[in-house]
């Protein structure tokens, strides 16, 4: 990447790779690593700096004086003011090669994987539609919708503000979504300034109506809730669970399976028939509850915890000598952002199960969580990313973990 220029507007910079995040990366005259949103790699690009800092900064477009051979014209005409989607101005496949090579990037520089991309396991790269994908979708209510009437009762966040931007469609959500912006079928319910809707097929939930749903995944169906968090993506999802039914057949059937961060239970209830018995620990109350509808297996156990909470009962049980201790085939984690807690972390990678898969949202945490894994002697069986967001910086990947006795 060529260091920049300054001249009396700004700085000249040619812009390089994505980070995470989704911001370009150039470099300063004095050699600070700049970034800067909205940008594409191959960009040269007038740029005036916002943040400062001793060793980066952070810059924002001011003029695109030669484009990158990626860079293509927006689809929504709210794009760049609105903060939801951050990639449009990027062709759709090289969105999957830059967010494909920070994942790996992640694993690599922060897990200490360093041998990933000379003899590691091949990333799988699987797409989604590129628009109208979006079945699960959080508004806000406008100060503007008294004003403007219903049809602009509803929006989102302006980008990098808290100014709320009202909307009249989305091109990345589902059908049944845009056709209510359009008509002004979206309105806030009373006493809430953000509120969430599903919508897929004939299905429309919105938060506060009260109802629940009925989503059909991979021909099982799912009771959801509106408020409770659920995967936004659903055809990536049946992507995602068929993959890892084809894992569980490679676990030991006579064994229990961990679900830990188990939501809904949507896993647990596709799996159930692969295991004598499922543990589904999970934080929040209402989503435990609808886990109990989905996954009602018998010998299936429900806790209400924290993944510390529960490893502390659990870890107390084996030392009081219970009987009946959890002797898991397979566990699967989907932990928030955060990743695993520093303790769940280094349980599994003392006594996790033979196979382990791990469903991330954010590299980062999943780098950290993998170095871990890797040292308590967990082998990198397979790793693929999952294209839930596109448009958008959101990664989101699925590593599988075996010891080498468990290796298939």
């Amino acid at each position: 990447m060529e260091k920049g220029a300054a001249d009396q507007h700004g700085y000249r910079v040619s812009l390089g790779h994505l980070a995470a995040g989704g911001a370009a990366l150039g470099r300063l005259p004095d050699g600070r690593v700049l970034f800067v949103d909205l940008a594409a790699p191959g960009d040269l690009a007038e740029i005036r700096i916002t943040e400062e800092h001793r060793s980066w900064a952070r810059g924002e477009l001011l003029d695109i004086l030669n484009p990158g051979s990626e860079r293509i014209r927006p689809l929504c005409p709210y794009y760049g003011s609105c903060g939801g989607c951050g990639l449009q101005h990027l062709a759709y496949g090289a969105q999957l090669e830059e967010k494909a090579a920070i994942l790996c990037d992640a694993l690599s520089r922060i897990g200490g994987l360093r041998d990933l991309q000379e003899r590691g396991p091949a990333l799988r790269i699987i797409p989604s539609a590129e628009y109208g994908y979006r079945n699960r979708v959080q508004f806000h209510g406008t100060a503007q919708g008294a004003a403007h009437g219903a049809a602009h009762g509803a929006g989102f966040k302006a980008r990098k503000s808290e100014t709320i931007i009202p909307i009249e469609d989305c091109p990345v959500a589902d059908a049944g979504i845009r056709r209510r912006l359009k008509t002004g079928g979206i309105i806030p319910p009373a006493g809430r300034d953000r509120f969430t809707v599903y919508s897929r097929g004939e299905l429309f939930l919105q938060e506060g109506d009260g109802r629940l749903g009925r989503v059909s995944i991979l021909g099982r169906d799912i009771i959801m809730e509106a408020g409770v968090f659920f995967q936004s993506n659903a055809a990536m999802l049946e992507l995602l669970a068929g993959e890892l039914l084809d894992i569980a057949d490679g676990a030991d059937p006579g064994l229990a399976l961990a679900d830990i961060y188990a939501g809904v239970g949507t896993f647990a209830a596709l799996l159930g028939d692969k295991f004598k018995r499922i543990d589904l620990i999970e934080a929040n109350h209402a989503a435990l509850d609808l886990a109990r509808i989905n996954a009602p297996g018998e010998g299936n156990r429900f806790f209400a915890r924290r993944d510390g909470d529960w490893l502390r009962s659990f870890l107390g049980q084996t030392k009081r000598g219970a009987k009946q201790g959890p002797s898991y085939g397979f566990a699967l984690a989907d932990p928030p952002r955060q990743g695993l807690s520093p303790g769940m972390a280094a349980w599994l990678a003392a006594s996790g199960p033979p196979v382990l898969a791990y469903l991330s949202c954010n590299p980062a945490s999943l780098g950290r969580d993998s170095g871990i894994l890797a040292a308590g002697g967990y082998e990198l069986a397979s790793l693929s990313f999952y294209d839930f967001y596109p448009q958008t910086a959101h990664i989101e990947s699925l590593a599988v973990f075996r010891r080498p006795e468990a290796a298939v």
